[in-house]
């Protein structure tokens, strides 16, 4: 697989996954239970495809795990922000500067 096409979908997968644990966290915050069941079901739809987008192709996981940590980090800020109005503090821009540079390791020994 092409290193622009595994990027793109360790995109789709980090979206995925960051949505599905919004609607994770809807649900179990939710006040009605048929409001709660269809934020969790939906949850688990999303969740379940990630996990078979993330482990349909046949990669070297690993090798691309500095990538995907990275982007599931900014897509889980984006989320945060414009789901739940929880802006990064900088703390968490900090840990993301790690995060970058440690995927940014990975991925460059893994070459």
């Amino acid at each position: 697989m092409r290193y622009g096409a595994a990027v793109s979908l360790l995109v789709m997968a980090a979206l995925l996954e960051a949505l599905g644990d919004a609607l994770v966290r809807l649900g179990v915050h939710a006040s009605p239970s048929a409001r709660r069941v269809l934020f969790l079901a939906a949850g688990g739809l999303v969740l379940f495809g990630y996990g078979c987008l993330v482990n349909a192709p046949p990669w070297h996981f690993g090798r691309l795990l500095g990538v995907y940590v990275v982007l599931f980090f900014l897509t889980a800020q984006a989320i945060s922000w414009l789901v739940f109005g929880q802006l990064p503090t900088r703390g968490i821009w900090l840990g993301g500067l790690f995060i970058a540079i440690g995927g940014a390791i990975i991925s460059v020994s893994a070459l």
